[in-house]
């Protein structure tokens, strides 16, 4: 009998050890998997240098349903595929961080199509010791004098700024004339490089990235600020106003937003332009409370030039909230190109069919009920400059009856354990349990590359569904 139960338990301990290295031979396998669908989403989206917004094949491949307390495990599966997809992809990276005194230079060659011949040389450091979540990555973007001199006062600005433990870039524009321009696509091909190899690089914390700039550069860093916030911490223009058209105020919904300005800086109509900024901000704040962080001023008996050492001390005491609960997004053109995505967000189908009108997204966690509404936005011009620029807009909304787009969800924004509920232009879209699956991680990975979004599950909604 003890002979028989020592074969017996001989068996079973060779059985599990086969199992294990099964289940590790398979997860292994999965894992090469994923990062072979990586490495391929890399290699189409540098080729497609016009930014289709369909430059992503979904992962669909071995996608098993997930039990919550896997989660975790697999996104850091998926991760390290992502991390070694990249690492492996031959493109310009960043260059090694040393101290910002030693005005380290790098070089993108950005795509020729998206811009001729177009160089982006950068400053690359650092100051202070690391903090254990990783430095605050500030983008500071400059004027429109001459190309060298605004570089050079940019790398000054870095150093001199007290905003340390921090990293910095600065890029020099590449080309002048019409193309002296900080949100052409060109230039978002870099910003979204540079996101991306930030993210990977366990040197940045990814809560604590600011764009900021003054003149041309704070022209762009608003409309940037507005395109890309669901990235960022806060965003910083100065001496500059765009038209709202131009930069959306509610996108920046989430974030640290300031804009200075002379209070006669007259160029273009730019104190006028950062009042009105003041008037909508102060009205979304006082309709949303705590939504919009916000801090809008005229500086008194200044022009052009301000004092700009202000400004990264204000937006570093602001962190992001990469979960944000209530999310609103006119999703614009910028330079002609849309984001494929925001904050949780994902277009599948954009709902407005041209630039004519707009889709805007709003929506709201409450618990696990969502409410999202989907709107064409329009705009008529109703105050123009006396230098052409177009000043004040009204926007009429109608709800969107066509247009795919997918809520990405995570632990925090709702309970994955019990049933969610969705209503979509107040119309019911979904009630059920939602499904974590592995490659809803792997999807929305490539999407975002944010090592604080890789969701695990997913509704998608077809509008055309709901309108009949």
């Amino acid at each position: 009998m003890k002979k028989y139960l020592l074969i017996c338990s001989l068996l079973l301990v060779s059985l599990a050890f086969i199992s294990a290295r099964g289940a590790d031979r398979n997860s292994a396998e999965l894992s090469a998997e994923i990062e072979t669908f990586f490495a391929s989403f890399l290699s189409n989206r540098a080729q497609c240098y016009n930014f289709s917004e369909n430059y992503l094949t979904p992962f669909d491949g071995r996608s098993p349903e997930l039990r919550i307390d896997d989660i975790a495990g697999k996104q850091a599966m998926v991760w390290e595929a992502w991390r070694r997809a990249n690492q492996n992809f031959e493109e310009e990276g960043l260059i090694p961080t040393a101290s910002i005194t030693e005005a380290n230079v790098g070089h993108w060659l950005l795509p020729e199509n998206l811009e001729p011949d177009a160089t982006m040389n950068f400053f690359w450091g650092s100051k202070g010791e690391k903090p254990e979540n990783g430095f605050s990555l500030f983008l500071y973007l400059h004027g429109s004098g001459p190309r060298d001199r605004e570089w050079e006062n940019g790398l000054r600005f870095a150093q001199a700024f007290q905003d340390a433990p921090s990293i910095y870039f600065v890029p020099q524009i590449p080309n002048i004339g019409q193309w002296y321009r900080w949100y052409q696509q060109s230039k978002q091909f870099a910003w979204e490089r540079l996101l991306r190899l930030a993210m990977l690089g366990g040197e940045i914390d990814p809560n604590r990235i600011y764009f900021f700039g003054i003149s041309e550069g704070g022209y762009g860093s608003q409309r940037l600020a507005s395109f890309y916030a669901d990235y960022l911490a806060g965003a910083g223009p100065m001496a500059a106003g765009e038209p709202m058209r131009n930069a959306p105020p509610e996108n920046v919904r989430n974030i640290a937003f300031s804009l200075l300005t002379g209070e006669n800086d007259r160029g273009f109509g730019r104190n006028i332009l950062t009042q009105y900024a003041r008037d909508v901000f102060g009205r979304l704040a006082e309709q949303y409370p705590g939504d919009f962080v916000h801090r809008i001023e005229l500086i008194p008996e200044r022009g052009h030039h301000i004092d700009v050492r202000v400004m990264t001390p204000w937006l570093k005491q602001h962190v992001r909230n990469p979960h944000p609960k209530r999310v609103s997004w006119e999703n614009f053109p910028m330079h002609g190109r849309y984001r494929k995505g925001f904050h949780n967000l994902v277009v599948n189908e954009r709902s407005n069919p041209d630039e004519s009108s707009r889709t805007f997204y709003n929506m709201i966690i409450d618990g696990n009920t969502i409410s999202l509404t989907v709107d064409l936005v329009t705009y008529e011009t109703t105050e123009v400059h006396a230098s052409g620029v177009e000043m004040k807009f009204a926007r009429t909304f109608i709800p969107a009856t066509e247009g795919r787009v997918t809520i990405y969800l995570c632990s925090n924004l709702v309970d994955l354990s019990r049933p969610v509920t969705l209503t979509v232009n107040g119309q019911p879209a979904f009630n059920g349990q939602v499904t974590p699956e592995l490659r809803h991680i792997v999807n929305s990975t490539a999407i975002f590359f944010d090592p604080e979004r890789l969701f695990p599950a997913a509704i998608e909604v077809d509008l055309k569904n709901l309108s009949r």
